[in-house]
């Protein structure tokens, strides 16, 4: 059931290690419970893939793998669970976080009662003199933002873990009960 929904859609190990791009990393990537599909390997890859995807860095991806191996969790669906902030749903996705951040930081306000816009872009934030003399007002909102994207991708990351756990658990009990049924006939 959910085994064969999510092995739909990932690649199995030989085509990974088929790609001659991987270089040294190659030899990290036989250990089996990196391509099983399991319990414990699905609810471990949903919980890297989901703290990886809310870490504002451009190299995603190769954190989440990095992740997987270390911790021996499905390697192609952590990684393919990062792309749930791709650059279509990551400016909503980090607005958001920011926003829970300052809701709990409060920091003060940057703008001075100006608007968001181009000409304040320019004039400001492409200027290093003010950011310079404004280094505090912004890095309290740049520790707003990064502590909404932690708390965000640990919250999701448990939802995750404990949601695809018990998903999983459902969708063998059903099968048993199934499977008793058929026998009656």
């Amino acid at each position: 059931m959910a085994k064969k929904l999510i092995k739909r859609f990932i690649p199995s190990m030989e085509t990974i290690q088929a790609q001659k791009g991987l270089g040294i990393v190659n030899r990290w990537l036989h250990h089996s419970n990196l391509w099983h599909l399991n319990r414990r390997s699905a609810s471990g890859a949903f919980a890297v893939g989901l703290l990886i995807a809310f870490i504002p860095l451009p190299c995603q991806m190769a954190l989440a793998a990095a992740g997987a191996i270390l911790f021996q969790v499905n390697l192609p669906l952590s990684v393919a669970l990062v792309w749930l902030t791709n650059p279509l749903t990551m400016p909503f996705v980090f607005y958001a976080t920011y926003h829970l951040g300052a809701w709990i930081i409060q920091p003060a306000p940057l703008m001075n009662g100006q608007h968001f816009s181009w000409p304040w872009i320019k004039n400001y934030l492409l200027n290093w003199q003010w950011i310079g003399l404004h280094w505090r007002e912004i890095s309290e909102h740049l520790e707003a933002f990064l502590l909404g994207n932690l708390l965000c991708g640990a919250g999701l990351a448990c939802l995750g873990y404990w949601g695809i756990r018990l998903f999983w658990r459902y969708s063998v009990s059903r099968q048993w009960q199934r499977r008793q049924a058929r026998r009656k006939l």
